[in-house]
């Protein structure tokens, strides 16, 4: 780490609202650097979900219910963490999304990314009978 170079910069000109200053790491030859543990973190992650249902009777003993649930209902963007490789061109910024990042389901015993926090947006609707 350089001594008085500022470790990130924020501003709403980039993704998630900060990057890394690539210019604070210098990759010391032969040794470890003197970085400590979680001095840098990645993004938060911010989700909004809402669920509605209403019910309706059809007859004293049936009815039907409706539901809807909305997953990030404000589609707000998540991005995963950093890359940490300091001679990688790509060093400081985030490429993929928060779901991405976190597995891609399937055989490896993950979810889906669209199940996951920092998915897309994604509604579901159920219709329910009941007796």
């Amino acid at each position: 780490m350089n001594p008085g170079v500022p470790l990130a910069f924020y501003g709403a000109g980039y993704p998630g609202g900060k990057i890394f200053n690539t210019a604070a790491f210098t990759n010391p030859p032969g040794q470890q650097g003197d970085f400590g543990r979680n001095v840098l973190r990645g993004f938060d992650g911010m989700q909004g979900d809402i669920w509605l249902q209403r019910t309706f009777r059809v007859t004293k003993k049936t009815g039907l219910r409706l539901r809807g649930e909305f997953f990030n209902m404000l589609n707000h963007p998540n991005f995963g963490s950093p890359t940490n490789n300091l001679t990688s061109p790509l060093f400081g910024r985030s490429t993929p999304t928060l779901a991405d990042s976190l597995g891609s389901g399937g055989a490896n015993g993950t979810f889906n990314p669209l199940y996951q926090i920092g998915g897309p947006r994604s509604l579901q609707l159920a219709l329910e009978l009941l007796f």
